[in-house]
């Protein structure tokens, strides 16, 4: 990854953007793309759309959530403690010590989660799994009144951001859920926004994915692209804490971005993201889920009346928590995949699954015959 790639991965990670409070980052991202998107279109949902080409007729969504797991302050006690309910999934057994900052109305405050010291704690307290409900933030107060100089009933709480840099190009940071996938479709959109494109390419930045990916749904319903895809991260299991279950797919960090399989995915566009990585010789996983997605792919494939859709994963180890891990070089490959594919379409690339040999002799004319 470069310098400039570099870079704007760190700003998306420092950038606090718990379900509900994406603002500040949506901002962020408005200034960036403003530098080679043809239109910028924010939403009263709070999505941000960078658009290139937008007359086109046919149009193209990548979505990548911008919401982070969080918390929100709901009491703060007489002592000076805060407690917190979660915002989304946060790995409870992951939360007691860490340090985190609460957003308040005069800046950061920073604290962290405390936990009853292991000496004090019988066996069966030991054993039993940390619950964020009997957790309290600690940020030094003496008294309710000296905490809520600095705090209120509301505030936002995020983990401490820190990109930390491991062996073999893999880093670890908060976040990466989905800073990783907004990465992606800011870089596909300025390196698509130097080509000519046959279709509207609208690069979504959508809220509250956390909690059952609203804005993805706002979004398409508002847009109705033709196809759409939800760039996200995805469960790596290539660590010693791999599943019992021998179905889940068996995805490794370093190997590249999954493709989804499967009925949440129309074949067409697995099948022409499949051309388009062997394509350009790039690394890629087969994902299936026989279920429903759980990810902004569930809204897209059904929004104002449907739409082609699929789901693009970047694999990461310890999802949810403050220590999330991934490989750059994946990165790189999935946005090298995803501008590869908005590069081959057409305006008038058959979608329908009824007729995917007709579609696949439309995809393999590819960018040369364009």
């Amino acid at each position: 990854m470069d310098e400039a790639g570099r870079e704007l991965l760190e700003r998306i990670i420092a950038c606090p953007s718990p379900t509900g409070d994406e603002q500040q980052l949506q901002r962020m991202i408005r200034e960036y793309a403003s530098e080679f998107a043809d239109a910028i279109e924010p939403d009263l949902h709070g999505n941000l759309g960078i658009l290139l080409n937008p007359r086109a007729p046919r149009k193209v969504m990548l979505a990548a959530h911008c919401d982070t797991i969080g918390f929100l302050v709901m009491d703060i006690g007489d002592d000076g403690f805060i407690r917190v309910d979660p915002l989304g999934g946060a790995d409870e057994q992951a939360v007691p010590g860490t340090r985190v900052v609460i957003h308040g109305e005069r800046g950061e405050v920073p604290g962290i989660f405390g936990k009853v010291a292991t000496h004090n704690q019988g066996s069966s307290e030991r054993e039993k799994t940390p619950s964020i409900a009997d957790a309290w933030i600690d940020i030094g107060a003496t008294s309710r009144e000296d905490a809520e100089e600095l705090v209120r009933i509301g505030d936002y709480v995020t983990f401490e951001a820190r990109v930390q840099d491991l062996r073999n190009g893999r880093v670890a940071a908060p976040g990466l859920d989905n800073g990783a996938g907004l990465w992606t479709i800011l870089e596909v959109a300025r390196r698509c926004a130097q080509e000519e494109l046959d279709i509207a390419l609208y690069c979504v930045s959508t809220v509250q994915e956390e909690i059952g990916s609203r804005g993805a749904e706002s979004a398409a319903n508002r847009i109705s692209p033709v196809i759409a895809i939800s760039v996200d991260t995805t469960l790596a299991i290539d660590d010693p804490g791999m599943p019992s279950k021998r179905t889940t797919p068996k995805l490794a960090l370093g190997k590249g971005p999954s493709i989804s399989m499967g009925p949440n995915t129309n074949v067409v566009v697995a099948d022409l993201l499949v051309g388009a990585a062997r394509a350009r010789d790039l690394p890629f996983q087969r994902e299936p889920n026989a279920d429903v997605e759980s990810n902004d792919a569930k809204p897209l494939q059904v929004g104002d009346g449907g739409a082609a859709a699929a789901s693009i994963g970047i694999p990461i180890r310890n999802m949810h928590t403050p220590v999330e891990v991934m490989s750059l070089s994946d990165l790189e490959a999935t946005a090298d995949l995803l501008t590869e594919f908005v590069l081959r379409l057409k305006d008038d690339t058959d979608l329908l699954p009824i007729n995917m040999h007709r579609s696949s002799v439309a995809f393999a004319g590819g960018r040369g015959n364009r």
